[in-house]
């Protein structure tokens, strides 16, 4: 079915104008004279777009934008005017208007900006479909820093206060972000994510700007950037700090004047976004050796949310790594495989500088190369099965003990771990370990231990 566009203008030579021009592009279209003939005409066929003048009688355009934003939240409305001011513009732009036309009216620039709303429409849609499958927060622990994150989460989400995550790679800070927009009142609108880092310098302003067409070589087309793509939503500007400062400069401006212009363009584009901002640097840092503006620093810093790395919180792997099983076990289209709590245990102890991220990868190795129904310390990779001295951890007791208690406990923990690792076998434990085989079985007698099975 074609999209429907409602057209409001007290002036029918331009609703007949554009009636055509919408219908020889295939779209439905249907015209309104005054904002209360607007307001029934939506409500008795509900349009995907509408352009609406702000000159009208009785009821103005802003009014009338008012109202259709109350009955119809998700609706994109564009608004036309010959005399409109930034000021007026920037009303209409809190009042929930999608784009701003300026009369006389130019063929390309509505058909560009009809696309642009119909493809915001859909991508709230989908928006709407991925928050019912996922409402809450996508973060998982049960350490105390999340439980202060989630906590966080729950209070500056509903608000428009700016954030700024900060935390090393691949700790989430991407989730915390997200879970931030969906308790948001912006829900509805779209959620735009940006790697700053990944993107060539030569080309960000573009990427979050837009462009005009011919606005350099190899623009053949005008190009929406992430803020309008972005408009009444949220934008998450990932690794902020690897942008360059002319272009943290134009990010200032519009935190503070919500507008901005293409590359290329002179056209003033006003835009609502909350930017939600993320670090894996020291922007204190960076700001003392001349690489980050000061004023931008404090601005986005309203709310500061820290991610700690996945090493300060070992108790969130089991749970963790519990949600990836499940999730690589759906993929692979077969049962999830239980993790062994001696394999859990070394999985705990790891420094993990790739983070949550290095975890779910390996995760997800270990479901696919495991041959046995569990995964096991022999399934780990060599390099952390080698850093463990005990996979079952330390006992409290050893730091209560004096010096010769604690050492000869460690060494019972040591050796049996030793033993177990290679079966029982004496001389392969005693090659293992540094000890002549005389010398291991005189110590294992000592610590009143045996070995499993004769050497082989």
């Amino acid at each position: 079915m074609s999209n429907h566009i409602l057209i409001v203008d007290d002036e029918k030579a331009i609703c007949q104008s554009l009636q055509g021009i919408f219908g020889d592009e295939g779209y439905r279209s249907a015209s309104a004279h005054s904002g209360e003939a607007a307001l029934a005409a939506a409500a008795d066929d509900p349009p995907d777009v509408v352009f609406l003048d702000i000159w009208l009688p009785g009821m103005d355009g802003l009014e009338t934008l008012r109202r259709l934003k109350q009955n119809h939240p998700a609706l994109p409305v564009i608004m036309i005017s010959g005399h409109a001011t930034i000021e007026t513009a920037v009303r209409a732009t809190r009042l929930g208007a999608f784009d701003f036309i300026e009369k006389p009216l130019d063929m390309d620039k509505i058909l560009l900006a009809t696309r642009n709303a119909i493809e915001f429409g859909r991508m709230a849609a989908e928006n709407r479909l991925l928050r019912d499958k996922a409402r809450g927060p996508e973060i998982t622990g049960q350490s105390p820093a999340i439980a202060q994150i989630k906590a966080a989460i729950e209070k500056v989400g509903p608000t428009e206060s700016w954030v700024l995550i900060t935390g090393e790679n691949g700790t989430g800070k991407e989730l915390v972000a997200g879970a931030i927009h969906r308790l948001s009142a912006r829900a509805e609108g779209p959620f735009v994510d940006v790697n700053c880092a990944a993107i060539p310098e030569e080309l960000i302003e573009s990427e979050l700007f837009g462009h005009e067409k011919g606005a350099f070589t190899g623009a053949v087309a005008a190009k929406r950037g992430k803020f309008d793509l972005a408009h009444r939503g949220s934008l998450f500007l990932d690794e902020i700090a690897d942008m360059s400062l002319k272009t943290q400069a134009k990010i200032l401006r519009i935190l503070q004047e919500q507008r901005f212009e293409r590359v290329g363009g002179v056209r003033t584009n006003v835009v609502d976004v909350r930017v939600l901002a993320a670090t894996n640097k020291d922007l204190t840092a960076e700001i003392a050796a001349g690489r980050f503006r000061e004023d931008l620093y404090y601005r986005l810093n309203v709310i500061p949310i820290h991610v700690p790395p996945l090493r300060q919180r070992p108790e969130d792997i089991p749970l963790l790594a519990e949600v990836f099983l499940r999730q690589a076990a759906a993929r692979l289209h077969c049962e999830p495989k239980p993790v062994d709590p001696r394999a859990m245990e070394i999985l705990q102890r790891q420094p993990w500088p790739g983070n949550v991220r290095e975890l779910k990868n390996l995760v997800e190795r270990l479901m696919i190369l495991s041959s046995g129904p569990n995964i096991t310390p022999e399934d780990l990779p060599a390099e952390m099965t080698g850093q463990q001295a005990a996979p079952l951890g330390l006992p409290a007791e050893i730091f209560a003990a004096d010096y010769k208690d604690a050492r000869q406990a460690f060494e019972r923990l040591y050796l049996e771990h030793k033993l177990e690792q290679f079966n029982g076998n004496i001389s392969q434990t005693a090659e293992a370990v540094g000890l002549e085989r005389s010398h291991l079985h005189k110590k294992l007698k000592a610590l009143g231990l045996r070995a499993g099975k004769a050497d082989e």
